[in-house]
């Protein structure tokens, strides 16, 4: 457990902006290689836009959902998302990326606002709570999801998070060619 107090400010900046860039991605990519993310997705109506944000302008993401029902990844929009995760502080979104809390805690400590139709959000933490069980080590998995899956294989949980890792390894290197 890492001792909150004692990360700097600036730390805590660096690493949930880093955090909330791995997160956007690998939403992204999980939409295009699980099915479960994807029939979730699939729910959402074309040009959906959903982000995450800390307040008041900390590292965000925001993605939109496409005509074939899959995510991408947007830098901005002419308008607000439809849905929106916001964390109230900083700090709220460091206990939450350094798995200290579950999404689902932070929400009921208050920590997040959902700005949006409330189906959309319970929609898209699934698809986080999924997503991280894929990606995450079992140990941290727990951590970070109210109920990890029970159902979820050795060989589906390997093969989903290198499928993801490898797409979201690739998105890095197009982004910097």
């Amino acid at each position: 457990m890492i001792a909150t107090k004692s990360v700097k400010p600036a730390l805590q900046q660096a690493y949930v902006k880093l955090m909330m860039d791995v997160i956007g991605r690998g939403l992204v990519m999980a939409s295009q290689v699980d099915e479960e993310i994807k029939q979730e997705v699939a729910q959402f109506p074309a040009h959906f836009s959903l982000s995450m944000k800390v307040f008041p302008n900390g590292p965000a993401f925001i993605a939109r959902v496409t005509e074939d029902k899959q995510l991408e990844l947007v830098q901005s929009m002419d308008r607000a998302p439809d849905l929106t995760i916001t964390f109230k502080h900083l700090h709220h979104a460091f206990l939450v990326f350094s798995f200290q809390e579950s999404t689902s805690q932070a929400f009921a400590n208050d920590r997040m606002i959902a700005d949006g139709d409330i189906s959309y959000a319970i929609r898209l933490v699934r698809c986080l709570n999924k997503m991280e069980s894929l990606i995450l080590p079992k140990l941290l998995a727990q951590l970070a999801v109210k109920e990890y899956p029970s159902n979820l294989s050795l060989k589906e949980k390997i093969t989903g998070a290198g499928s993801i890792y490898l797409k979201v390894a690739q998105s890095y290197l197009k982004r910097s060619v």
